[in-house]
């Protein structure tokens, strides 16, 4: 549709992956089954988080919330992907793409965020173990929850709104497999310049921040510990606090190189390729670097499957 000597975009075209027509039905099955694993993984420690009693402690309540994050996150992107190799349509109309913009990035700031109050955690409970309980309330870790909730929507919803008040050309050729903000702002034909200022001002907020936060919190905590020349108390904190250490590695690894250090001369292999790391691969392994180095999390397993075993 033309309007005052300009198009208006009624709907994006998603390139994808780079996958030969021949290998799509073979991607398809691998993408398939990553994405069941997601589901299947996150809504295992959420239940498990649920139904035991033991895990009912502040760790696991940030945990079960990575976990539905990290869930949300990938199901965002995921079934779209799955409908267009299945289809060879890679069409998507212009409010779904705005929408699955604002929930990407509710979902994908949220996990910053639930990171830096899980380093917070790990802080208290090595740091101040006799005052955790005490430090730690219930009251502070659902105020920690709401108000990570209530920044990551209204962060997400300013981007949002900022982008739909642009106009877009003829281009309307994303180069990934979902709607993403950096992508979309090279299309748009009015200025930029306030969105540009927005993410670079309100950008901070939702990494640089948060990741420095996470930074200090590790820190202190290697302070506290070389003052304590035990490797029973080294070995302790290792496991305590080696999940998060390796989740938080993933996701702003990826992070970095998608946004930071983005690929030269236009070369959309590499951002594809750390997109699907930071959208499918991150979500998918955080349940198992959780599960698989957390006593805790498989002594509920084995509570829950030996009562199903009882019950029936």
């Amino acid at each position: 549709m033309i309007m005052n000597n300009k198009t208006v975009i009624s709907q994006f075209l998603l390139l994808g992956l780079p996958i030969p027509p021949e290998h799509q039905h073979l991607f398809y099955a691998l993408f398939l089954a990553m994405y069941l694993i997601t589901v299947l993984g996150n809504l295992i420690i959420i239940i498990l988080i649920l139904l035991d009693s033991h895990l009912h402690m502040p760790m696991y309540l940030f945990l079960s919330n990575l976990s539905f994050s990290d869930l949300c996150f990938s199901s965002v992107t995921m079934p779209k992907l799955l409908q267009n190799m299945q289809n060879e349509d890679t069409s998507i109309p212009y409010a779904g793409c705005l929408t699955q913009m604002y929930f990407l990035m509710v979902f994908g700031d949220m996990e910053s965020f639930l990171l830096v109050v899980m380093a917070y955690d790990r802080y208290v409970a090595i740091c101040f173990p006799l005052h955790y309980t005490s430090i730690m309330s219930p009251k502070l870790c659902v105020c920690f929850m709401v108000f990570c909730w209530v920044l990551t929507l209204l962060y997400s919803m300013l981007h949002t709104l900022l982008l739909a008040r642009l106009s877009f050309c003829e281009n309307n050729l994303i180069p990934q497999f979902f709607c993403d903000i950096s992508a979309l702002l090279k299309l748009a034909c009015s200025d930029t310049y306030i969105n540009e200022l927005m993410i670079f001002i309100m950008g901070g907020l939702v990494s640089v921040i948060p990741f420095s936060l996470i930074i200090v919190s590790y820190v202190k905590i290697v302070c506290s510990i070389l003052k304590v020349s035990s490797a029973r108390v080294f070995h302790k904190v290792f496991s305590t606090c080696g999940s998060h250490l390796s989740v938080v590695s993933l996701f702003y690894g990826t992070i970095i190189a998608l946004y930071i250090f983005p690929s030269a001369n236009n070369s959309t292999v590499k951002d594809t390729v750390m997109a699907m790391m930071c959208t499918v691969v991150t979500p998918m392994l955080n349940p198992f670097i959780y599960s698989l180095r957390n006593r805790d999390m498989k002594e509920a397993l084995k509570n829950v499957l030996c009562k199903k075993k009882i019950s029936l």
